[in-house]
């Protein structure tokens, strides 16, 4: 396991990552993310109002925490694959003095990560939130998404493996 800390905001947050072939608890999932690989190179989205990501985002309702990954790689990389359960994320705001009961998110939370194989790659459209799609060298991806740190590297080295 890896901790780091990162500045969310005006808020401090915990991170430790945790590879694990086991989903956290449903409703503590706070949104799930992913690798997408087609042959060597890693798939980046360049989402409106944020550059560029890999791409993820929240469970909507009666999704398991893979539909929503493949939902996700679909609307923001216009590819479909075959999926793989990373681990997650520890997600902890206890020492985070902003965090109130009214908070959308809980104390601690998990953001699950998959890795995609890409079976499909669909013309690029634009619809949802991204404008954009590119296939890099997976050793590069730190030049091109600004908020990299040490858990998402170990997340892409467990997804090369």
């Amino acid at each position: 396991m890896i901790t780091t800390y990162v500045n969310w905001g005006e808020s401090r947050v915990k991170l430790t990552w945790e590879k694990n072939s086991l989903l956290p608890q449903y409703n503590l999932i706070t949104s799930v993310h992913g690798f997408c690989f087609q042959e060597d190179k890693l798939l980046l989205v360049d989402l409106n109002h944020r550059g560029w990501d890999f791409p993820g985002g929240h469970i909507e309702l009666g999704e398991t925490p893979e539909e929503c990954f493949k939902r996700e790689a679909l609307e923001e990389g216009y590819v479909e694959g075959e999926c793989k359960l990373l681990g997650h994320i520890i997600v902890d705001h206890s020492e985070n003095p902003l965090l109130t009961e009214s908070s959308p998110y809980p104390k601690i939370g998990f953001q699950v990560f998959y890795k995609m194989n890409i079976t499909k790659l669909l013309p690029f459209e634009g619809k949802y939130e991204s404008a954009q799609r590119m296939f890099v060298n997976p050793n590069d991806v730190s030049s091109y998404y600004h908020k990299w740190h040490i858990l998402y590297q170990e997340i892409l080295d467990c997804a090369i493996q």
